[in-house]
């Protein structure tokens, strides 16, 4: 991909998982969370944010920890952190601790897809549903943070937009967000 701008990926990992039973950013021993920094890291992102907040721990190089320290109001809290976090940034790419399967080709496929589009606007897609990592250019951040409540996340914003790039990244990875042990 050739670009100019700088890509902050964004790690939400600030929840306390209470359908799997603890943090996710423990799972695995902070498994999960190393897969996720070196998938950013070696993906293509010029920044590595680790939204941390019902559990704190040390990340992995590149990364860098933000607090989000109104993690209890839901997902919403987190995606806030990171954005503010995400600083001069022009691309956000949004990932999620408990996608463990996700790698660094699916984040450099979905920064590609967000490269090419005009939108400025791509998500990654597992057999055409819907799934993360997602890029999102700096200026739809605000119209983003609006959409923002509670425990939803970007999902209003991404759902009220008919420009959203779909790269499929099911050839790489399943996507699939573990939610239980």
């Amino acid at each position: 991909m050739s670009r100019t701008r700088a890509v902050a990926g964004v790690v939400l990992a600030a929840g306390a998982g209470t359908r799997y039973g603890m943090p996710k950013v423990l799972a695995g021993q902070g498994a999960w969370l190393r897969a996720a920094v070196e998938a950013l890291a070696d993906g293509g992102c010029d920044d590595v944010v680790v939204v941390l907040g019902a559990a704190m721990v040390d990340v992995p190089p590149p990364a860098r920890v933000v607090v989000a320290e109104d993690w209890q109001t839901g997902m919403s809290a987190s995606l806030r952190a990171g954005l503010d976090a995400a600083g001069g940034a022009e691309v956000a790419l949004l990932h999620l601790v408990d996608t463990p399967d996700v790698g660094a080709d699916v984040v450099a496929r979905v920064l590609d897809g967000v490269g090419a589009s005009i939108s400025g606007l791509a998500r990654a897609t597992y057999g055409g549903r819907p799934g993360h990592p997602v890029a999102i250019a700096r200026r739809h951040w605000a119209a983003l943070l609006v959409t923002l409540d509670g425990d939803e996340g970007g999902r209003t914003f991404l759902t009220s937009r008919n420009d959203v790039v779909a790269v499929e990244c099911g050839d790489l990875a399943s996507g699939v967000d573990v939610d239980e042990l």
